[in-house]
């Protein structure tokens, strides 16, 4: 850190609060990427860090929180800039930006892509399925990723008498994810908080509408038009989220235009650039 000429650190977290105090005794510019939530501090150490970014931010130190709004992150210190998160560059949005078209009689395919915690919603989701067969009675889910609660969601879609509509595929590569997002009809995260939801990204750049929840980016980037946000987290509400956008195809293929036109303002290339405009500003130009 002595020879460097600035310092990155991400935070939340030990290692990078270690490097923001040795930066900040060594008088090293700084880069920092706040990595959950701005908004939802989960912990008394979250807090603390908050309070230190917010005492750094400004001059030479770049802050930034993950997420986007129109307001800044930090009422304290508005030098703490927003920065989104994508994972596909602009050839890749290009190569799986095909508007969708609803299947004739054949199965409907739901995808959740999450790390598989109760918070991410995916039990409701299984609880949400006995409501929509009643209608689509050829609706499947795909379930990918693990987590500590899968187990959990094995048992539930057995008790629901859904096991049969549900496949649970673990921890698959990210070129499997775009695979399975290509099969699929409807994206769902019914999620109780998020940073910025790069699946959600991903899903929209394949031509999926999404169902989510009223948290994080996720009003603010399915207001195009390219999905539901529900405001209440029920088995019965998103069930009904889900009916609307499976069961008008005109209102589908519009749907399908407008997540891949809502997922082109998110690349890799536009968050790099953002990026080196915001250092340059800080530190000059760069080499």
């Amino acid at each position: 850190m002595k020879a460097a000429d600035a310092v990155f650190a991400l935070v939340p977290g030990e290692i990078g609060t270690l490097v923001l105090l040795l930066a900040f005794i060594l008088r090293k510019p700084l880069l920092v990427r706040y990595i959950v939530a701005w908004s939802e501090p989960r912990t008394l150490v979250d807090r603390l860090e908050q309070r230190l970014l917010e005492r750094f931010a400004g001059g030479k130190n770049v802050i930034l929180a993950t997420g986007e709004s129109d307001e800044s992150p930090s009422p304290r210190n508005p030098n703490i800039r927003w920065i989104f998160s994508p994972t596909l560059s602009e050839e890749e949005l290009a190569a799986n930006a095909t508007p969708r078209a609803l299947p004739g009689s054949e199965e409907l395919r739901l995808i959740i892509v999450s790390r598989q915690e109760v918070a991410k919603g995916t039990d409701l989701l299984l609880q949400s399925l006995p409501f929509i067969v009643r209608d689509l009675s050829g609706i499947r889910l795909d379930v990918v990723g693990e987590g500590s609660a899968l187990p959990k969601f094995r048992e539930l879609a057995k008790e629901l008498g859904m096991e049969d509509r549900v496949r649970f595929h673990g921890q698959v590569d990210h070129a499997e994810v775009l695979a399975l997002l290509q099969g699929a009809h409807l994206y769902c995260l019914p999620t109780m908080g998020e940073s910025f939801g790069k699946t959600v990204l991903e899903a929209l750049a394949c031509g999926l509408p999404v169902v989510t929840t009223a948290v994080s980016v996720f009003p603010r980037l399915i207001s195009t038009r390219c999905g539901v946000v529900i405001d209440q987290r029920t088995p019965v509400h998103l069930a009904a989220a889900i009916r609307h956008c499976l069961v008008d195809r005109d209102r589908y293929r519009r749907m399908s235009i407008e997540a891949i036109a809502a997922a082109r303002f998110y690349s890799l290339e536009r968050w790099r650039d953002t990026i080196r405009g915001m250092l340059e500003e800080a530190w000059g130009p760069l080499a």
